[in-house]
């Protein structure tokens, strides 16, 4: 490769990689669906949780 190629080829790969970066940070419906699916899961585990704390409390 010439110099000038390779100086080229690394850019060029740079912002690829920049792209890809970005890319990611951009949420998708599905990821956004998915994201507060896990939320109200991890509610609903904090509620279970919070019954359970308030049954052994009662039996107590």
């Amino acid at each position: 490769m010439k110099p000038d190629t390779k100086i080229l080829a690394t850019i060029a790969a740079i912002l690829f990689a920049g792209g890809l970066v970005a890319a990611c940070e951009e949420q998708g419906p599905a990821e956004q669906a998915g994201e507060q699916i896990d939320e109200g899961v991890e509610e609903m585990g904090d509620g279970m949780e919070d019954a359970g704390d308030e049954m052994d409390d009662a039996t107590q």
